[in-house]
């Protein structure tokens, strides 16, 4: 039984043949859990939009009118706590040729995402 039916149906593979590593081996790490232990500090930012408490559309509105107040290369962070704006936000910057360049929990919860504009 492979590993994928395993994990479905909770059996133990027939033979006693497991998916773990063999002893004395390193577990396989992907390349998301690498990125996700790195700390990188973010970027300085050069316009803040406060958007938490709004609902989504709200902080996507707000960062595309404020968006061309900075200049090109410039960063913009977006403070934010609602979910949808958190995968939203990424989104947008991907359909409008900007970079979206990392995300920050706030203490407060929420998040501060982090955009760098491009056009």
């Amino acid at each position: 039984m492979t590993g994928r039916r395993t994990r479905l149906f909770g059996r133990a593979p027939a033979g006693g043949q497991t998916d773990r590593p063999a002893a004395g081996t390193a577990p396989v790490r992907s390349a998301a859990a690498e990125r996700a232990e790195v700390s990188v500090p973010p970027p300085a930012a050069a316009l803040v939009i406060d958007a938490l408490g709004r609902k989504c559309p709200i902080p996507i509105i707000m960062l595309a009118e404020q968006i061309r107040d900075v200049p090109l290369g410039a960063v913009i962070a977006v403070l934010a706590d609602d979910p949808a704006a958190y995968t939203d936000i990424p989104s947008w910057c991907t359909m409008k040729a900007h970079e979206f360049v990392a995300h920050q929990e706030l203490p407060q919860g929420g998040w501060a995402l982090f955009i760098r504009r491009r056009l």
